[in-house]
């Protein structure tokens, strides 16, 4: 069998360039410390399967040394993980987008860091490594996977400061920080972590705002307590629990729905690049995802837009060859589909600007995305939660 240690520098080509802090820390930080025994991965693009080292230990250490996801958790633990079946709630992250969010941190030794979401604990370690297990504080809401991971950390020999509540909250106890990871999605920077860092400190996280793709996002605070940045890159991960969007229903036959038709293609929003789901996002509030698997109408191209606070606010978009218009069928009275719409439009007067031109300024008022420069922020058609 395949070392652990040429597995890691298998990886580390793979990921390559990389960082030379960063690779010594994966290399200082066997990632199978922190996978447990049996758990979720998706190889080769195949759907997620079990991975068990016990029964199939080649298979397992292959996925745990691939640049991919492994899922630990289902449905906050309800669900057995041997199952495959369920919405993934925790994982150890691929370890390039973990590679691209320490190199957004820009880390040195001394640096005091402040970690949202400790998981499985193996980017915690990572951190020990580059920075110092004393200067490391890291927050996991779910006592079960916190336990797990102090096991796991302790076991490879690091002990940064652990704390178990919600991350939201932050720990001014342990501040200020000079850096601030978050390791789950977010729609919306809490501002207690502004707060808790000190002027010129970066805070790097994956935003989620759920309107078909998620973003890396990058701050730095200011003096005067706000905090400015721009989306480097492509990021998608499980969101923090406090900010999942509300379930949606089905309407009764007595509810307010409407059948209606759109004259526009839905495949022009759910084929829209980054930028334009980004604008769309910002401006709406709202969420979209897109499926093509056929219905029993053989309706094979539909998406979905929904209030993420309202599960009675809703459409779906139908997409069927030969159309001169699409059928759209909507819950509620807010105008979700027309607003998705006029705001893709607003975009393209824009010009079509890619996601790297927006950026992201929060302050003590809340957040508002912006095209260039803070003094341009994007209208908005909705109060923010």
């Amino acid at each position: 069998m395949i070392s652990a240690l040429n597995r890691t520098e298998a990886l580390i080509r793979e990921l390559a360039p990389l960082d030379r802090r960063i690779a010594d820390a994966m290399r200082a930080v066997p990632r199978h410390l922190f996978v447990p025994p049996v758990a979720l991965a998706s190889l080769d693009g195949e759907d997620a399967r079990v991975i068990d080292r016990e029964a199939d230990p080649e298979d397992w250490w292959d996925a745990v040394y691939a640049d991919i996801p492994v899922i630990t958790q289902l449905d906050d633990g309800a669900t057995d993980i041997r199952t495959a079946s369920g919405n993934s709630t925790s994982s150890c992250s691929a370890p390039g987008i973990v590679a691209r969010f320490l190199e957004l941190l820009d880390l040195e030794p001394g640096t005091r860091v402040l970690e949202i979401g400790t998981g499985t604990g193996w980017t915690a370690a990572l951190l020990c490594h580059m920075v110092g297990d004393a200067n490391v504080t890291s927050i996991e809401l779910d006592p079960v996977v916190a336990e797990q991971a102090a096991k796991n950390l302790g076991e490879a020999g690091f002990q940064p400061h652990l704390i178990v509540g919600d991350g939201t909250e932050g720990c001014a106890a342990r501040g200020p920080f000079d850096r601030i990871h978050v390791t789950c999605g977010i729609r919306t920077i809490p501002y207690p972590w502004i707060e808790q860092a000190r002027p010129g400190a970066v805070l790097v996280a994956p935003y989620s705002p759920r309107f078909q793709t998620d973003f890396q996002l990058r701050l730095v605070v200011t003096p005067s307590g706000v905090a400015h940045g721009r989306f480097p890159g492509l990021a998608s991960y499980m969101l923090m629990r406090s900010q999942r969007p509300t379930p949606g229903r089905q309407p009764s036959e007595t509810e307010n729905k409407h059948h209606l038709t759109t004259r526009i293609d839905p495949r022009t929003i759910t084929c829209a690049p980054a930028g334009a789901d980004l604008a769309i996002g910002a401006m709406t509030g709202l969420t979209a995802h897109d499926s093509d698997e056929p219905d029993e109408d053989g309706e094979n191209h539909r998406i979905w837009v929904c209030d993420p606070h309202d599960p009675d606010a809703w459409a779906v978009a139908v997409w069927r060859p030969d159309s001169e218009e699409y059928t759209l069928f909507q819950v509620g009275d807010r105008p979700v589909w027309e607003e998705v719409t006029d705001a893709y439009f607003r975009w393209v007067g824009w010009g079509e600007p890619d996601y790297d031109r927006f950026g992201l300024t929060v302050s003590p008022q809340g957040q508002r995305v912006w095209l260039d420069r803070p003094e341009h922020p994007l209208p908005t058609t909705f109060t923010s939660s």
